[in-house]
């Protein structure tokens, strides 16, 4: 019976539906190695030896295969198509060879399939293959680049620019796009222009609009009407003249279908279509992968398989009628640049299964899927037909001409299923037209002018970003997912209204690169690495050689940064941020001159918890700031600075309010070596930080309140604010994780309620919920445990009657009656639980004989004992080696 392996439970689960009884199909749970997180993990010294290890996760599941492996000596990986799918396979047959798991006689194989249905399975395991070499070589390229790169230069960021993560080979240069596109819309300055529209009726009566295209007899170019004036002076042009069709062209046009999707274009479609993040896309798609309803989504082709192609028409015949299919199929060239990692496009499994007859109940998969099934179906549909008309309408003496265009669809064609998205509004008349001819004088109804603005290049969205990665040729579609997403996660960025907005840290990050390691951040080099990588695929490259040139160059970047100071790296920014932080002033004067002292010079400053901020050059005699960015002299007014904006001072204490990683809050003094936790309190969610006063500083700082001691019991009722809001608690203090928390209705009862009202709001709660949060009821004590000691009891818990000894709790069986529960019963429940949890119950020890008086100092053994137990508790408390974040690892 042989060991097939997968990357996850769920495609376990439908391949072994697929495969029968006769093997066994375990999950890796993804990669089960990687690079540890620490110095030497690739070591360019020695021909980029990489060190593996294992993760702890990952052990278990590798132990559960090696068992299998000893029953069932034939292994079978089937992993994803892909080249981390490759990767993965490698790794298990290293890990399991390294531990001998794989036998000399142990046949090892290798066999993917596209999708996830019994016909492909059945196929790929009567073709299986041998690990693809160059494909492992293409992974361990990319991984020892991300590694190099993100552990050389992260630490380069932390001590240049304080409050900055991680740098990423493919990360930092995505993160560049964002910046550049923000600094493009604030280096924009709008300019005016007018149009000039005319609603004209035919002689039937039938209205339409048309635009002003000719005036005093010169084409208009679109900056032609520049203001209001010139706008009115156009309108009286067309008012005062006879307006007669000089022609009517009416040209048949077709419309094509888009190719099914790839990666890319399914991430953009689903966001503009649904606005789905591209994490939140591939882990719809990945289910509905493994559920077995389409092909593998990680893919840059958009070929479709020749027996797909033909189930596609046939569907679409049986759906829509024969007019529907066009007379030869359509054939969409695919785009991957090597054959070994070109995949069939994304299509579901099942042409004829449309969302519905799925009964697909997650909406993310639904709507994912129906996408999927209906871009499929509309990429083998015929042409819409359409026609477009263009009237020319003019005066007699052509000095004013106006056009109207229109647009009818004939035939819908593959419109009738499907139509792509568009990821930013694109002024395209296509309104239908009334019945128009050559002579016809048109009758003037309305002639209006209308004020328009350029607009600034519109910000990113994960669609548009994509897509532009994807055109320069940064990343691949394994990768997009996490490179967008890991920028967010890291705080470089941020979505506002589906658009990516720069953070300072990451326009930070992205300035001291461009000056410092502008080689690394440059797209064409990112992406002429890329196809180095596709070379290494391709089995064209050695991988090697493109890390020794890489890593050549990339080392000697980093050497000469060794000796750059802080305050040297904060003027390049400045220089380069000039611009952008500090325009020129309506007055002419010193953009730079701190308004605050008149002497002092403003400049760009970091902060210790990451960002950045104006400061004046005179600190500490002069504390001016304001937010990072252009002058605002609204937000200066309102906005908190780093070191917290002053409210005022109480009882000799300054209250400031700060804005901090988890929210506002306020503040009594400053943090000193004496004072290192000075009191603070955080600022309710309904109440405007910048508006915070003084009292209401002291209110908040006074919090928790103690409300008084509980008639019934003595233990102390508080008042107190909390992530929830408003609650008061029942407790000895706030610390306390038992008790009982009651909410209250508003902020103001936090300073006003009484006793009376906080015990009826407890009482309230406990029976609310019938009695939770009370401690467990004993049903009956049954005696000490017969091999270990100590009082064994079955308890009424909040889910049941349970067992107790000591610190474990064996919950009793659905059909156990806790009235008949024996000793010997509640023994094996304890061992049970016990051996789930990895814990031991030792046997008690029988007393220890009574040592002769001259043997009394036993001491030396006890002595050796000691060091040993400080050093495991010593070892046990020592903090795990942080993880860095060195890499875009693909998803």
């Amino acid at each position: 019976m042989p060991v097939v392996v997968v990357e996850s439970p769920a495609k376990a689960k439908t391949i072994n539906k697929y495969l029968g009884p006769d093997y066994t199909v375990l999950a890796s749970y993804g990669h089960v190695r990687d690079l540890p997180p620490k110095d030497g993990s690739v070591d360019p010294e020695h021909e980029f030896d990489m060190k593996w290890e294992i993760a702890s996760d990952s052990k278990k599941h590798v132990k559960a295969i090696a068992d299998a492996l000893k029953d069932d000596n034939a292994l079978i990986l089937a992993t994803d198509p892909d080249r981390e799918g490759e990767a993965i396979s490698w790794h298990l047959e290293e890990a399991l060879r390294a531990r001998k798991a794989i036998k000399k006689d142990t046949p090892v194989s290798r066999v993917v399939f596209n999708a996830i249905t019994k016909n492909a399975v059945t196929e790929a395991m009567q073709n299986p293959r041998q690990v693809d070499g160059d494909l492992v070589e293409a992974y361990l390229a990319r991984r020892a680049l991300d590694y190099l790169v993100g552990f050389n230069l992260s630490p380069v960021l932390w001590r240049k620019l304080p409050g900055s993560r991680s740098a990423g080979r493919v990360q930092s240069v995505c993160l560049r796009l964002i910046v550049e596109r923000e600094m493009e819309i604030e280096a924009f300055r709008a300019r005016e222009y007018w149009s000039v529209t005319a609603l004209l009726a035919t002689p039937r009566g039938q209205e339409f609009e048309a635009r002003l295209t000719v005036l005093g007899g010169k084409k208009l170019d679109k900056f032609d009407i520049s203001d209001a004036t010139a706008a009115e002076l156009a309108v009286q042009a067309v008012s005062s003249r006879d307006l007669t069709v000089h022609s009517v062209e009416a040209k048949p046009g077709t419309r094509n279908p888009s190719p099914p999707f790839m990666t890319s274009t399914l991430q953009q479609e689903a966001s503009r279509k649904f606005g789905m993040g591209a994490r939140q896309t591939m882990q719809a798609a990945q289910r509905l992968y493994e559920a077995g309803h389409i092909t593998y989504m990680r893919t840059d082709g958009i070929d479709m398989a020749p027996e797909a192609v033909e189930a596609c028409r046939a569907a679409i015949g049986d759906r829509y009628g024969k007019d529907y299919v066009p007379s030869s199929a359509r054939v969409y060239k695919n785009k991957a640049k090597n054959a070994q990692e070109a995949h069939e496009c994304i299509r579901p499994t099942d042409m004829t299964a449309d969302a519905d007859s799925l009964r697909l109940t997650e909406s993310d998969q639904k709507k994912l899927y129906d996408l999927i099934w209906k871009r499929t179906l509309a990429c083998q549909m015929e042409s819409a037909r359409l026609e477009r008309t263009t009237v020319e309408i003019g005066s007699r003496d052509e000095q004013v001409g106006l056009r109207a265009t229109g647009q009818v669809v004939l035939f819908d064609g593959f419109l009738r299923v499907y139509e792509e998205g568009r990821d930013d509004v694109v002024d395209e008349d296509d309104k239908r037209l009334p019945q128009i001819s050559s002579g016809d004088k048109m009758d003037k109804r309305k002639v209006s002018p209308e004020q328009h603005f350029t607009q600034p290049p519109p910000r990113y969205t994960e669609a548009t970003l994509v897509k532009r990665m994807e055109e320069l040729g940064i990343g691949r579609p394994s990768t997009y997912a996490s490179i967008v997403t890991t920028i967010q996660d890291r705080g470089y960025v941020r979505k506002d209204k589906n658009r990516l907005l720069p953070e300072d840290k990451g326009r930070l990050v992205t300035v001291f690169l461009e000056n410092y390691f502008r080689r690394y951040v440059e797209y064409d080099f990112t992406a002429d690495l890329e196809g180095e990588l596709d070379d290494v695929s391709a089995g064209d490259r050695d991988y090697k050689d493109v890390l020794g040139r890489f890593w050549r160059d990339f080392s000697a970047a980093i050497a000469e940064t060794s000796e750059l100071r802080i305050t040297e790296v904060l003027d390049k920014i400045n220089e380069v941020l000039e611009p952008h932080l500090f325009p020129p002033t309506e007055d002419g004067g010193d953009p730079r001159l701190c308004p605050n002292c008149g002497a002092g010079r403003l400049s760009m400053r970091t902060a210790r918890s990451g960002g950045a901020f104006i400061g004046c050059s005179n600190y500490p005699e002069c504390r001016y700031t304001r937010p990072f960015g252009p002058p605002d002299a609204e937000a200066e007014a309102s906005a908190i600075p780093p070191e917290g904006k002053l409210l005022g001072t109480d009882d000799g204490d300054e209250i400031r309010v700060f804005k901090g990683r988890f929210g506002p809050y306020v503040q009594r003094g400053e943090v000193t070596e004496e004072n290192k936790k000075p009191p603070r309190q955080s600022v309710p969610k309904d109440w405007v930080p910048e508006d915070l006063s003084l009292e209401q500083g002291v209110m908040l700082l006074q919090l928790p309140r103690l409300i008084g001691t509980h008639p019934e019991d003595g233990v102390n009722v508080w008042a107190n604010i909390g992530r929830y809001g408003p609650y008061i608690k029942h407790a000895e203090s706030t610390s306390d994780r038992g008790g009982t928390n009651a909410n209250l209705d508003g902020i103001d009862e936090v300073w006003t309620v009484g006793m009376n009202r906080a015990v009826q709001l407890i009482a309230e709660k406990v029976a609310s919920r019938g009695g939770r949060g009370r401690g467990a009821k004993t049903l009956k004590e049954l005696g000490d445990h017969p091999e270990a000691g100590g009082p064994v009891s079955l308890m009424e818990g909040k889910y049941g009657p349970y067992v107790k000894w000591e610190k474990i709790n064996a919950t009793l069986p659905k059909e156990t009656d806790p009235e008949t529960v024996t000793m010997e019963q509640a023994v094996e429940l304890i061992a049970e639980r016990a051996a789930k949890s990895g814990k031991k119950v030792t046997k008690k020890k029988a007393p220890a004989k009574k040592a002769p008086a001259k043997k009394t100092a036993a001491k030396k053994p006890a002595a050796k004992k000691a060091p040993a137990k400080t050093t495991a508790k010593t070892a046990a408390k020592k903090p795990a080696a942080k993880a860095s974040d060195t890499d875009d690892a693909a998803e």
